[in-house]
């Protein structure tokens, strides 16, 4: 069996902003939260990396609160690994910038949900629009200061029902600040059976569909695969190596990158069980429940 040749890593769990959808934002994780050690990252690194071709490096948190940050990019970087990561843009200084940039990172996403602030903080609470222009710019300006190509820096629009109106206006703004790309993603709605203000009004960004009686159902049938299991994984902050980005919680750990090699945790009996589980009924796993594969949208211009 191949073994996986992408991997989200988690550097943090903490988060500036309040997010309602969103375990950091909402404080309420049930796993333990915390900064990943710097040593810990570089022994999972060396566990990984002859297998991977893409390192995400973000899962739950916003990763430039972890000080080492722009070192773990570089350290992924000198294993010629793709290096990603997405940020709500507050810390993104002049300097922090530069460290960035310098040490490699290949594409950048940059969540903005709004033109405006009004509109904005309906989403992501306790964010300051003005902060995200302001640190587009000085990526921008750092970029160019260097005369380098990446990262890639892509806004990334999560379309929720107050915000739907203003899809055009951040492509305006995206190409006024320099941006490369923008990227419209729909929004995962945690108890959406009785609806929700998040829920778009426009049928295609959204992952749900209205029934009789006012219910509300996932659009996705959720066929018995997934193809996931069996090229990508995600480790936390701590070393556990879960199967899916929609563990937030950690509920489903399958052996620790610390403790492990991965030839061990990826051939273990609880990662065969799990992947013969979602071959056999997908929709009884909690986890899969609110999937949106098949039901995501995203659009770039």
């Amino acid at each position: 069996m191949h073994r996986p040749f992408t991997l989200s890593f988690e550097p943090t769990t903490k988060c500036n902003l309040s997010c309602p959808e969103c375990p950091s934002g909402l404080k309420n994780f049930t796993r333990l939260t915390g900064n990943a050690l710097l040593q810990d990252y570089e022994t999972i690194l060396e566990k990984v990396k002859d297998h991977l071709i893409f390192i995400y490096l973000y899962f739950q948190g916003e990763p430039f609160i972890h000080k080492d940050f722009t070192e773990m990019i570089r350290l992924a970087k000198k294993h010629k690994l793709f290096t990603i990561t997405s940020t709500n843009a507050h810390y993104l200084t002049p300097a922090k910038c530069e460290e960035t940039i310098l040490a490699g990172l290949d594409r950048i996403l940059i969540s903005i949900d709004g033109s405006t602030q009004d509109v904005y903080e309906q989403y992501r609470k306790d964010g300051t629009l003005s902060k995200v222009i302001e640190g587009t710019k000085n990526l921008v300006a750092a970029r160019k200061r260097l005369n380098k190509s990446n990262p890639e820096i892509v806004f990334q629009m999560l379309v929720v029902k107050p915000n739907e109106h203003q899809i055009e206006e951040v492509y305006h703004l995206a190409n006024e600040l320099g941006v490369d790309k923008v990227v419209l993603k729909t929004a995962q709605i945690y108890d959406f059976e009785n609806g929700s203000d998040l829920i778009p009004t426009i049928d295609k960004y959204s992952r749900y569909k209205k029934i009789s009686h006012g219910q509300w159902i996932i659009k996705n049938k959720l066929k018995n695969q997934c193809w996931k299991l069996w090229h990508s994984a995600v480790s936390t902050w701590d070393g556990y190596l879960l199967p899916c980005c929609f563990d937030k919680d950690a509920k489903y750990k399958m052996g620790n990158l610390l403790e492990n090699d991965l030839d061990t945790i990826w051939h273990n009996q609880a990662y065969m069980q799990f992947r013969k589980s979602i071959l056999k009924s997908r929709k009884e796993i909690d986890i899969c429940k609110n999937c949106s594969e098949g039901t995501k949208v995203w659009e770039t211009v």
